[in-house]
């Protein structure tokens, strides 16, 4: 599908930019209860799920050689990197740094625990460290590499107002994702859905929406797709 499809998404075009910093400002106290219960959340997570943290280093050690976490420089809030957490998935040799590389089904890189922990999201548990240092939120959009490509295009290029996404600290989960676009990019017209969900997100943030997208994130991965 052509670039040119961005033409025809309702979020994409000028004035996104000031649609979105409008949106920001008015949210003031909002994103500073949002950030107490991230790290409610993210602390009493990582306390319940610290057996779980703790079988899933021990297989990635005693399977494959290599580190038990995987760390890569994403984009965070205003557009400043940040280094990002997740179990390692990938055999050492075969892992692309970048992250510019999408994975594909049956991708001979990924390791036999990998294949296991990226079918369920369990990958990316360590993110909740990035949660509690302030990098990260648990809901909101997804944080990707610099560079990341859809359909062959940079994401820039392909939607002009990509970079405005990053207003807010990228999530663990979302509501691109709880609407199924997570995973593999398809084709151009999933990269922009899921760009278009983002900048929806930030314009009608409030904390009833992130506890609806949390609750909704489980069934999502489950069944796939699910209305929010």
């Amino acid at each position: 599908m052509r670039a040119d499809v961005r033409l025809a998404m309702p979020i994409a075009h000028a004035d996104a930019f000031i649609q979105i910093e409008q949106a920001i400002s008015s949210k003031t106290s909002f994103l500073a209860w949002k950030r107490a219960l991230d790290l409610i959340v993210a602390i009493v997570a990582l306390a319940a799920l610290s057996p779980v943290l703790l079988v899933i280093s021990l297989a990635i050690a005693l399977t494959s050689k290599g580190p038990v976490l995987f760390k890569q420089r994403r984009f965070g809030r205003d557009n400043v990197p940040f280094t990002l957490y997740k179990f390692r998935s990938m055999y050492v040799d075969r892992q692309d740094l970048s992250g510019i590389a999408h994975t594909v089904e049956g991708d001979p890189r990924i390791t036999k625990v990998g294949h296991f922990i990226r079918r369920w999201y369990l990958d990316e548990l360590p993110q909740l460290i990035n949660v509690v240092k302030g990098d990260m939120a648990i809901v909101g959009p997804r944080a990707q590499v610099m560079g990341m490509r859809a359909a062959g295009v940079c994401y820039e290029d392909l939607v002009p107002n990509y970079r405005a996404r990053h207003a807010v600290r990228p999530g663990l989960t979302g509501l691109a994702q709880v609407r199924g676009y997570r995973g593999e990019i398809k084709d151009a017209e999933h990269a922009i859905a899921r760009v278009d969900a983002d900048l929806e997100y930030i314009q009608i943030a409030n904390l009833w929406l992130d506890v609806k997208i949390l609750a909704l994130t489980v069934p999502s991965v489950i069944f796939g797709a699910v209305d929010c």
